[in-house]
């Protein structure tokens, strides 16, 4: 969760740099994960998206000085860190994000940790565009 919010507050600051380092942090995170400690459920949520997750860390890592492909695989990334966060409890309240206007207009989602929109899909250009849709305990 900590490299994804990395990229997140990265790319809503139009900073492909540490966007990149965010998905080094997922991929590393990923790879020292120890899953004995999880729940039959648990194992299962987190095999079902580690593929994925890693992926597009990787692209994401990869592709510092393309942000606009970046936002592409942070795009399906937030799909599984949400399957992954319901899974999970945790002490930290998180919130579903929704930008009707990223992906062509089509809509797009991330999670967060404030209330306060920081938009990952138009950065700069449009900070405050999207509404909370979820708030996950």
């Amino acid at each position: 969760l900590t490299g994804y919010l990395q990229v997140k507050n990265a790319l809503a600051n139009d900073n492909g740099n540490d966007s990149a380092d965010g998905g080094k942090a997922i991929s590393e995170a990923m790879a020292k994960l120890d899953k004995s400690s999880m729940s039959a459920v648990q194992t299962t949520a987190y095999n079902a998206v580690a593929d994925d997750m890693k992926e597009n860390a990787e692209h994401i890592h990869d592709n510092s000085g393309k942000i606009a492909h970046q936002r592409e695989h942070f795009e399906m990334l937030s799909q599984d860190m949400y399957d992954l966060v319901k899974s999970f409890t945790g002490t930290q309240t998180l919130y579903k994000d929704f930008c009707p206007m990223a992906n062509d207009n089509k809509g797009a989602f991330w999670i967060s940790e404030t209330k306060e929109i920081k938009n990952p899909y138009l950065g700069k250009k449009m900070p405050t565009c999207g509404e909370v849709k979820e708030e996950i305990k």
